[in-house]
């Protein structure tokens, strides 16, 4: 909906189907000794989002230096987007839902803003530094990487870009969220 309407044509250049099988047996079994090597490592340095930070940097790390290459079949990414899927549908219980319909204003503003200071952030890339609209909307946007990363992968976006973007949002997350939430929480007085 977006890409129609800012207008991005209809030609891309067109993206080759992820195949069933892997390509290439010994990448796809590396690949897959990467990501358990490096959750291994993560929970033994009881690092906080370790077991996704430290195979994705390490592949991008091995990627491109040439020293291996990531092979993800078909039915693995289709396995791994269910398992996010799972995830996420158990969260929302009768409790949160009734919580959320009470400070539904708020969500909606604060949503709202998020969007538009996202959206106003896109904007900027597509104006000052050449990025296509639904790439830039797609490296802006509030939410998870994880499904970024699925929407990235099923459009002709510059999924690199997007996911480099993403990932360096969820870095500087990770190094001043607990900062500023110390710094909130001790100057927002609980109610009464």
């Amino acid at each position: 909906m977006i890409a129609k309407i800012v207008g991005v044509p209809d030609v891309h250049t067109v993206h080759t189907a992820t195949p069933l099988l892997p390509g290439d047996w010994l990448a796809f079994g590396e690949t897959l000794l990467l990501a358990a090597a490096g959750s291994l490592v993560a929970s033994r340095l009881r690092l906080r989002a370790g077991g996704l930070l430290i195979p994705l940097f390490a592949s991008i790390v091995l990627q491109q230096t040439g020293l291996m290459t990531i092979d993800l079949p078909r039915w693995l990414l289709a396995g791994a987007y269910a398992v996010i899927g799972w995830r996420i549908g158990p969260r929302f219980s009768r409790p949160l839902l009734v919580h959320a319909a009470r400070k539904m204003p708020i969500i909606i503003a604060s949503t709202l803003a998020l969007i538009a200071a996202c959206g106003g952030l896109a904007a900027g890339f597509v104006v000052f530094a050449g990025i296509d609209p639904l790439t830039a909307y797609l490296a802006t946007r509030p939410g998870g990487a994880d499904s970024v990363a699925i929407i990235a992968a099923s459009t002709h976006v510059d999924t690199p870009f997007v996911m480099t973007m993403q990932m360096a949002r969820l870095v500087v997350v990770l190094l001043t969220g607990p900062a500023m939430a110390r710094f909130l929480a001790s100057r927002v007085r609980p109610p009464p």
